[in-house]
């Protein structure tokens, strides 16, 4: 049970983190717009956010080699609580980033939290822990801006005030029950660690697979960062409702779409994706799903942008499936591709292109926005297309019983 304890925590941490994340993305672009934010302006402040856990991820995972696990996961919990409160009583751009930037700072505690995966798993099942993680984030990207559409409801700061208050629950819970587990026998594992890439890069799959995720994170949040606004714009440009109303209403329409491919989500990878990849295995649903991605991204402007209602959910259900079948079996695939001693630094690479690639999608996604409402999508449609084709040429089937396995 000591065994098990550190990684529920270790799993509940990231999933709190990124759930206060998601839940501020749909009503984001609402609440800059009051400040007089243009496209550009709004999907940098995603960027922000992203920016710093990606500068920040390795430092706070080198300190806690340093002063122990429990004080930084304590101490990074607390600076994403103060930043997301910051958020919700935000009066001025120039908070709206400080702020976002210091939740980004807080909950940059990935590298930690691997950390602590580390020091509890064995090499053999630490490809298993590691994968907690990409559950964490799939799970917290899922279910965060479905709930950021629902309470945005109420208004644009409530769902800044819940992701502040889901981060004082995870920080009540990792200070009771999260032990410390840096012991002096726990090897030092850097994320950034080039040997090891550069031993598995000889691997069959792992370059292949780290291109794809680099593809397909910044093609994805390009899309989830402007769809709220493109949801806006499209299907609320000639209303006549202003302020609040038009805000709830925006949000309101985020939350279905949102929602679609949560729940759509949750049945993929929750329950469809452990018998589809012991019918048909990681390449063929990396393939698969990489083409449904593509198609449904390509899609948008259509379902969403020229249809009424509630057609804008098949490409929401379209991409949740194409995703759900895609995410999970990139990383089991890159797990089962790697030595047994290259686990973690290889899932850590994995994590950190994953990373940047949620700095470039939301950094230019703007700018492509305000040129033509309909480019993101195009641009997000045919990269992953690029992301299928390296599917298609570079995958190959691991060996039967390889390290890792699906998870």
């Amino acid at each position: 049970m000591a065994q098990r304890s550190p990684l529920a925590i270790a799993f509940l941490t990231i999933f709190l983190d990124l759930l206060g994340f998601g839940i501020v993305i749909p009503i984001a672009p609402f609440y800059a717009e009051q400040f007089g934010a243009t496209a550009t302006t709004i999907t940098l402040l995603g960027a922000s956010y992203s920016l710093m856990q990606f500068i920040f991820a390795p430092i706070w995972g080198r300190l806690s080699d340093k002063v122990g696990r429990r004080p930084i996961v304590l101490m990074s919990i607390s600076f994403g609580v103060v930043g997301h409160f910051l958020f919700g009583i935000a009066d001025s751009m120039t908070l709206l980033f400080a702020s976002r930037m210091l939740a980004g700072f807080g909950n940059a505690n990935i590298g930690a939290v691997q950390a602590i995966i580390s020091d509890v798993t064995t090499p053999e099942n630490r490809a298993k822990g590691m994968g907690l993680i990409g559950a964490a984030f799939g799970l917290g990207f899922i279910f965060g801006p479905a709930l950021g559409g629902f309470f945005g409801q109420h208004s644009a700061s409530t769902p800044a005030f819940v992701a502040a208050g889901l981060g004082l629950i995870n920080l009540v819970i990792a200070f009771m029950m999260l032990p410390e587990t840096l012991s002096a026998k726990s090897a030092t594992r850097s994320r950034f660690d080039v040997a090891a890439l550069k031993k598995a890069a000889g691997r069959p799959n792992v370059l292949p697979v780290l291109a794809v995720t680099a593809i397909y994170v910044t093609a994805f949040a390009m899309m989830e960062q402007v769809i709220s606004l493109y949801l806006e714009h499209s299907h609320l440009g000639e209303s006549t409702l202003t302020g609040h109303d038009k805000i709830k209403e925006a949000a309101e329409l985020s939350a279905y779409f949102f929602v679609a491919v949560g729940i759509t989500a949750t049945v993929v990878q929750g329950g469809l994706i452990g018998r589809l990849t012991k019918k048909f295995g990681e390449v063929k649903l990396a393939r698969l799903g990489a083409v449904i991605l593509a198609v449904s991204m390509l899609s948008v402007p259509y379902f969403v942008g020229q249809l009424p209602g509630m057609w804008m959910l098949v490409s929401a259900v379209v991409m949740a499936l194409g995703s759900g079948m895609l995410n999970p079996s990139i990383t089991s695939l890159l797990s089962r591709s790697a030595g047994k001693d290259e686990q973690g630094g290889i899932l850590g690479w994995n994590q950190s292109i994953g990373s940047l690639g949620r700095v470039i999608g939301p950094a230019v996604a703007g700018m492509f926005y305000e040129i033509n409402m309909d480019y993101p999508f195009i641009i997000s449609g045919t990269m992953i297309g690029l992301a299928a084709l390296v599917a298609w040429w570079k995958f190959v089937a691991p060996p039967a019983g390889s390290v890792g396995g699906h998870h």
